[in-house]
């Protein structure tokens, strides 16, 4: 395994997780990427994985938890994990990490840390009063998304 981070987003209609994303991304020196283009084995050689997506319907998007439903069990060698989300009710963010974070636990992965602020939302006839957080994430929320990829614990020391 080698000190390599990688980034897994999924972000669909504001693009409101993938500026999250590319902001841990800035700190941690990593690619983002959508979880159709990693191969789930491309995981054993990277040592922090970060997944992260809009929450939908209380949960992290589908091709998130098909992709995560396709990983190996994890071995002496899996990567630290970090989770991170956008959504409309940031208040509930516990809820939407809750059914990933437990399966990938139970495939072994270590999640060590979690993210979450507040995305524009439009969902259903939310559009017609222009949505919820209508400037979010906005700089203040991309700046604590650096902040919390800065204390991150490095790669190295991130492995079991």
């Amino acid at each position: 395994m080698t000190d390599r981070t990688l980034i897994v987003c999924k972000s669909i209609h504001h693009q409101n997780t993938l500026r999250v994303a590319h902001a841990m991304a800035e700190v941690l020196a990593c690619e983002v990427s959508e979880p159709e283009a990693v191969p789930v084995e491309s995981v054993r050689s990277i040592s922090l994985l970060g997944i992260g997506s809009g929450i939908y319907y209380g949960r992290f998007h589908q091709s998130i938890r098909d992709w995560m439903d396709h990983l190996p069990p994890a071995k002496d060698s899996a990567p630290a994990v970090f989770l991170f989300s956008t959504e409309g009710l940031p208040a509930l963010w516990q809820m939407g990490h809750r059914p990933l974070r437990g399966a990938l636990q139970r495939k072994g992965y270590r999640v060590i840390q979690e993210f979450h602020c507040a995305g524009r939302d439009t969902y259903g006839p939310l559009w017609l009063i222009g949505g919820l957080n209508r400037k979010r994430p906005d700089e203040h929320d991309l700046e604590l998304a650096r902040q919390f990829a800065r204390n991150l614990p490095s790669p190295r020391s991130a492995v079991r």
